[in-house]
């Protein structure tokens, strides 16, 4: 007598469970871990990747490779949509560490926390201790990255602990402040990369996606990447004075994505 009812019992738990099945929205649509989702939408490029990094001059979108590194205020989101229709992926360049005088909001920074200059004309770096100042400052700057359609950020001028700042910062400052950058980029979906801050990597190679790295062949520093291509991220890598025969043959053992470029990084480059 046990059997018919351990039959119609079975009969009933499965009709529940079509019915549940019906009712339940598949994963990252109504339903599941949201947070999965988003992280699973991240981009996230990997090893040997090819890449052109342009920062000046008419933009070339005829260059063959699927990722593109250009200015983030210079560039409109129908620049990033149409990119986006050739396939590529597009990384915003940033400053963040350093105030740039003709930038737009270069009024909205206090004089308190710009310091000496980086070199460059018209660049000083920045108090990275001021979380509470720059932190407001760089989001904006993030958001309109994301309005515009960008994938990931390449936040500059991120090792000002390593450099005559004007300011006594510290390693410790400038993990903090690195870190907040990553988590800025995170928040709004995007990728973002680690820029030189070789002493750095061990402990940031997880907080970033990928990294850009300017001259580790010419100055023997290639093998300290080596962290971010063993965690499967992308490496992109630029050389302005080594020609390509002094330095390919190492990129393509370490799995770098390695450029010739000149200093105002227009659209010519070389490859591997």
């Amino acid at each position: 007598m046990r059997r018919p009812f351990t039959h119609a019992l079975g009969l009933v738990t499965l009709l529940l469970a079509l019915a549940t099945a019906c009712t339940t929205a598949p994963p990252g649509e109504g339903g599941g871990d949201g947070t999965d989702r988003a992280r699973g939408a991240r981009w996230q490029p990997k090893p040997g990747t090819d890449w052109q990094w342009q920062l000046s001059g008419r933009l070339d979108r005829s260059v063959d490779a699927p990722v593109y590194d250009i200015e983030g205020f210079d560039h409109s989101a129908a620049t990033v949509a149409g990119l986006h229709r050739r396939d590529r992926k597009v990384i915003c360049y940033l400053s963040v560490g350093a105030w740039e005088d003709w930038r737009p909001d270069a009024g909205d920074f206090p004089r308190s926390v710009i310091g000496r200059s980086n070199g460059w004309k018209g660049e000083r770096w920045l108090d990275i201790r001021r979380l509470d100042v720059l932190e407001p400052l760089l989001a904006e700057r993030f958001d309109m990255c994301r309005d515009k359609g960008f994938d990931a950020i390449e936040p500059d001028n991120v090792d000002g602990y390593a450099n005559r700042s004007g300011f006594p910062l510290t390693a410790a400052d400038q993990l903090e402040f690195n870190r907040m950058v990553a988590r800025l980029a995170h928040e709004r979906g995007m990728a973002v990369g680690l820029k030189n801050d070789l002493d750095q990597i061990p402990e940031l190679v997880g907080d970033f996606d990928f990294a850009v790295n300017e001259q580790c062949a010419q100055y023997d520093e290639c093998e300290r990447l080596t962290p971010f291509v063993r965690a499967g991220k992308a490496v992109f890598h630029v050389e302005y004075e080594l020609p390509p025969e002094r330095f390919c043959a190492t990129s393509r053992k370490l799995k770098l994505s390695s450029l010739r470029k000149d200093m105002d990084l227009t659209a010519w480059r070389q490859t591997c």
